[in-house]
């Protein structure tokens, strides 16, 4: 019969040999995750630097700001298609932001129904609809009752793009906060709409922001759409009613001139969009962050718990 000494040896000698199983394993996940990384930054970063690269040369203040010029000519710039880009981007997240926010609650806090299910499945299929058949979509709506391109339009159909991302990531982000807040906020004789709006949506807010801002740079790309909805223009914006210009359309029509000043205009387009939408996603980001650690410090500033030197 085995001793207690032997035993414990036994089991130090099985303890010792699945931490070092456990430690080879940790290891390799590890370089494979790296791997993974180093694959998807690569192609990322060759990306950009190739937009940089042809496309620095054509950024001047002339170009940012003034109209188109003739075809074929070294004349002109992007700064209706700048404005335009600014003016469909908000516009459509004025329309999809708040559906997908709203729906992504509902199906995070009251989707334990049959409604619930179907909207979340729907939802799901929505995502992987092509951008070209929620242009088509938007023009049969929109374009073909009203019998004129426009902006509402061109909005319409981004917005038919951003909601269902904002609405799933929502609900993912809502359902990650614990359990034992929505316990808490009971335990104190708060309603659930309090609830949800005061304390979840606060605890998941980073991850809802998260998903508003991938909407954001989904749309900023999209072509197909406007090509059917707001069509293009070379002036600045006049109306809401009328065809409008964004960037994406404008790199779309240079990249089929078979002029080397128009390929050169189409890389600063584009180098352009990269600039305004990670200007948005660095500026929204830095606002909530800065918001939420100003609104910390000011609570204990004013318990007395910090004090400022």
């Amino acid at each position: 019969m085995k001793t207690v000494q032997q035993k414990r040896q036994e089991y130090r000698a099985l303890f010792k040999q699945n931490v070092e199983k456990r430690l080879v394993v940790d290891r390799a996940v590890r370089i494979i995750v790296f791997a993974c990384v180093v694959i998807a930054i690569v192609p990322l970063g060759s990306i950009l630097i190739e937009v940089f690269k042809n496309g620095a040369a054509a950024l001047s203040y002339e170009f940012l700001t003034s109209v188109p010029g003739p075809i074929g000519s070294n004349e002109g710039g992007i700064g209706p298609a700048i404005q335009g880009t600014m003016i469909v981007i908000g516009l459509s997240s004025l329309i999809g932001v708040p559906i997908g926010v709203m729906s992504g609650i509902f199906l995070s806090e009251y989707g334990d129904n049959q409604l619930a299910k179907s909207i979340r499945f729907f939802n799901d299929v929505f995502m992987e609809f092509p951008s070209i058949v929620l242009g088509i979509f938007a023009f049969l709506m929109i374009v073909l009752i009203l019998g004129h391109f426009s902006v509402w339009a061109g909005a319409f159909a981004l917005s038919l793009i951003m909601f269902p991302i904002v609405a799933r990531t929502t609900e993912e982000s809502l359902k990650m906060v614990p359990v034992t807040y929505r316990e808490a906020g009971t335990a104190l004789g708060l309603k659930k709409w309090v609830i949800t709006f005061r304390i979840v949506i606060s605890a998941a807010k980073s991850g809802m922001i998260t998903g508003i801002l991938l909407s954001v740079s989904r749309i900023g790309g999209e072509t197909a759409p406007l090509i059917m909805t707001i069509l293009g223009s070379s002036q600045f914006f006049r109306s809401m009613d009328v065809p409008m210009d964004a960037l994406p359309l404008r790199i779309w029509r240079l990249s089929l001139l078979p002029y080397d000043s128009a390929q050169l205009q189409g890389w600063g387009a584009a180098l352009v969009l990269i600039i305004i939408i990670l200007g948005i996603n660095l500026g929204v980001r830095y606002y909530f962050t800065n918001k939420k650690r100003n609104g910390l410090f000011g609570q204990l500033i004013k318990r007395g718990v910090y004090e400022k030197k």
